[in-house]
């Protein structure tokens, strides 16, 4: 009810400045318990997650609210982008509320405080309960990209329940060149080196962007190194038909308009996986059916975050009760039972 009073305020401001006022008002929130596990309790990468939906990296960059997000509902929080050094990202405006097609455009560019202001944030809230993932990232300018993900995975490991490596942003300059068989296997080899083997499992994040090679090349390195499970996928430099007058505005589109395509590479990864590694269904997620698809699709978790924007806090709880629904009413026992079953 909230929500529905505040948003033609918050749709007024800028889209940056919004959120920023979003995160102020959630950092507020008495609501800082993590759910209980439930009918959705789902164990992936030896991680037991009380249920299957996340809240995705984007939304709190700088670790300052990640209990708070699990207070409203979610299985687990992922924060981040976090780079090793404080940067300021691209220029502004940046972000972009694509109203009628229920979608947003960023061109952020990795900002945030840098790791040292978010590791003391979450040495803080280190012996809470809650499964929060901690996303990386490499410094736009940074002479070794592969450097800086090994230098964040030292100080991060300790801190995340799981780390996500993020090598599929469009806003940041060549870094989806990391998503290339050679350089990809150099910078997992230098991440799993830094983390020790008593360290948190390794997510990978990739770009749904990708030829049918890549995803083969991509499905190769994961297994044959062991990751905790491929998150599929980060926003999409493609455009499909908008109406929004926002529609040209360069860099990555999420929200509805990338469902489709990010339904789709859930099933490529499903098939070049075999199902012998976790995924984690990100894109276009709006509703219950929407989750309930990309599980059935291959997906063990959801996760998501622009259609927040539009249908404001009591989304989570919402689709929660909408997935036991769909289960049930679809005759299984388990999400873990559903995962690929279309």
């Amino acid at each position: 009810m909230f929500f529905d009073l505040a948003r033609p305020v918050l749709f007024a401001l800028d889209p940056e400045r919004a959120h920023r006022l979003t995160v102020r008002a959630l950092a507020a929130s008495p609501l800082r318990t993590p759910p209980r596990p439930g009918p959705l309790a789902i164990s992936v990468a030896g991680i037991e997650f009380p249920n299957p939906l996340g809240m995705a990296a984007g939304f709190d960059k700088d670790a300052e609210v990640p209990d708070e997000l699990l207070g409203l509902g979610f299985g687990f929080a992922e924060v981040g982008s976090i780079t090793p050094l404080p940067q300021a990202g691209n220029p502004k405006p940046r972000l972009f509320r694509l109203v009628e097609d229920r979608g947003v455009i960023n061109r952020m560019g990795f900002n945030n405080a840098g790791a040292d202001v978010a590791r003391l944030r979450l040495e803080r809230r280190r012996h809470r309960p809650g499964i929060v993932g901690i996303n990386i990232g490499a410094n736009k300018d940074s002479l070794d990209r592969i450097a800086d993900y090994a230098a964040m995975t030292r100080v991060m490991a300790p801190l995340a329940s799981y780390l996500a490596v993020n090598i599929s942003s469009p806003n940041t300059p060549g870094l989806r060149a990391l998503q290339d068989e050679s350089a990809l296997t150099g910078l997992i080899d230098a991440v799993l080196e830094m983390r020790s083997d008593k360290g948190p499992p390794v997510f990978l994040k990739v770009a749904p962007d990708l030829e049918p090679a890549d995803i083969d090349a991509i499905a190769r390195i994961a297994l044959d190194k062991k990751l905790g499970a491929l998150i599929v996928s980060n926003t999409t430099i493609s455009r499909p038909e908008l109406r929004s007058h926002h529609r040209g505005e360069t860099g990555g589109l999420s929200g509805e308009p990338l469902r489709d395509l990010a339904q789709q590479r859930m099933r490529d990864f499903r098939k070049a996986t075999g199902g012998a590694i976790p995924l984690v269904g990100v894109g276009g997620i709006s509703s219950a059916e929407d989750a309930w698809a990309r599980i059935r699709a291959g997906a063990s978790l959801v996760q998501l975050y622009s259609a927040m924007v539009f249908e404001g806090p009591g989304l989570p709880r919402k689709i929660i009760r909408g997935l036991e629904g769909l289960m049930k009413r679809d005759g299984f026992s388990s999400i873990a039972e559903a995962v690929g079953s279309e």
